[in-house]
């Protein structure tokens, strides 16, 4: 980018990192999910830029889940460790189907149980 700055697209990437690395602590990863007959597929996405990343900047990404009744509502928060500011906050919302690709319209138990036992 001419301007230095990271462009804007990068930032879903940054977050899918973020969320992989949040659902494998949670035992929710992809071939876990396919253990048990589950997956999950993004049903919304949304990316607030606040302030940009420069090339420079060491940042960090954190990642958490809000809600998992219906469906997994896992937010993000990037932050510039180099200038202790926020840069962008955002939202993925999954949704969970079984082996046969239907829609759930509950989280199963056993992922509700994942995550309760993964937030303690």
């Amino acid at each position: 980018d001419p301007l230095a700055v990271a462009w804007h697209g990068h930032y879903y990437k940054y977050f899918e990192l973020a969320r992989t690395q949040l659902l494998r602590g949670l035992r929710l990863d992809g071939q876990d999910l396919l253990n048990l007959n589950y997956r999950f597929l993004v049903s919304e996405s949304q990316c607030r830029h606040i302030q940009a990343l420069s090339y420079a900047e060491v940042f960090e990404v954190s990642a958490w889940v809000r809600e998992y009744t219906h469906r997994i509502f896992i937010e993000y928060e990037i932050r510039s460790l180099t200038h202790d500011r926020r840069c962008a906050t955002g939202f993925t919302k999954l949704i969970t189907i079984n082996a046969a690709n239907e829609l759930l319209i509950r989280t199963p138990q056993i992922i509700q149980d994942r995550i309760t036992e993964g937030s303690s």
